[in-house]
């Protein structure tokens, strides 16, 4: 018999936890809008917001691992058990109930792959468009390597500059 107690435990660390995702869903989407509009301003209090959220998330995952433990217990399973087999050794409605938390965080963690990889990718061409810039109006020189790994800086070159723009 499963214990009802533990189950329910079980579901209302998965509620949170599913909260917490679709926080950080919702983060990272501002995070990418404010890096895809140059906004930088605020990115410092975006990042900080999201480091935030993955703390919660981290805290949430050992109250998750140890419900888990117990529900598993209750019907007669080893420790740290797959939410689908956890579901799988339930009648309804937990069998459903547990099925619905792992079908939604499932898409919840692609969403987030997905949003983390664009601004990913808008980081990786802000910066390079940035120290392109930097390079082009007065850095030391252009930077590069050479096939064995060793930075090789070619000699400086005059600029003219039109003042008139």
């Amino acid at each position: 018999m499963v214990d009802m107690i533990g189950m329910d435990r079980l579901s209302q660390v998965l509620w949170r936890e599913r909260e917490l995702l679709e926080t950080l869903a919702y983060k990272l989407d501002i995070e990418r809008m404010v890096l895809a509009t140059g906004r930088t301003r605020w990115l410092v209090n975006v990042t900080r917001e999201i480091e935030e959220v993955l703390e919660d998330l981290r805290a949430t995952e050992v109250l998750r691992a140890t419900a888990a433990d117990e529900a598993a217990a209750s019907v007669g399973m080893s420790p740290n058990p797959a939410l689908a087999a956890l579901a799988d050794a339930c009648d309804d409605p937990w069998r459903g109930i547990l099925l619905d938390h792992r079908d939604t965080m499932i898409n919840l963690a692609r969403e987030i792959s997905e949003t983390s990889e664009e601004a990913r990718g808008l980081i990786t061409a802000g910066y390079r468009s940035a120290r392109e810039t930097l390079l082009a109006i007065g850095g030391t020189g252009t930077e590069s390597y050479s096939p064995t790994g060793t930075a090789v800086v070619e000699a400086r070159r005059s600029r003219l500059l039109d003042r008139s723009l």
